[in-house]
């Protein structure tokens, strides 16, 4: 008599990843279109200076801009895209100081905008209880000493 052996068929326990890899690939092209989409704000050129950065907080600043036709954005705005009027600038302030007294408040202005309007911001937002206000820049690599003469 012949015997027959059987082989026992074992389970393979694999994960087939390679679906995976396609759609982690289309998102990460989705991701990629979409990105430079969300940039959300007023478009300005800060000033460059040589200053140093803000200590980084879990709760982003109030930020007051000042385009070079004059006009009033704040980010925290109903429309951060809308300008707003520096009574309006003022009432944000206070409402934000509200919720949290110690929240930086910051301008950032154009550097082709007149510096009267920049100073009518930080005194809207004086005028809102901010005890201190920043100004916001870009920054500037160190000059050299050829440079400075």
């Amino acid at each position: 008599m012949a015997r027959r052996t059987r082989r026992a068929r074992r389970m393979v326990a694999e994960i087939n990843v390679v679906p995976y890899i396609d759609v982690m690939l289309v998102l990460l092209v989705i991701f990629m279109v979409t990105a430079p989409m969300l940039q959300q704000g007023v478009e300005v050129e800060a000033p460059k200076a040589a200053a140093s950065p803000l200590d980084d907080s879990d709760e982003p600043p109030l930020l007051i801009i000042v385009n070079q036709d004059g006009e009033y954005f704040v980010n925290k705005a109903e429309n951060p895209d809308a300008p707003v009027s520096l009574t309006t600038v003022s009432e944000l302030v206070a409402a934000a100081r509200k919720v949290d007294p110690e929240a930086p408040v910051l301008v950032k202005g154009d550097r082709a905008s007149n510096y009267d309007n920049v100073m009518r911001a930080m005194v809207a937002a004086q005028q809102g209880g901010a005890t201190k206000v920043g100004l916001v820049t870009d920054s500037q690599p160190p000059q050299s000493n050829a440079e400075e003469r």
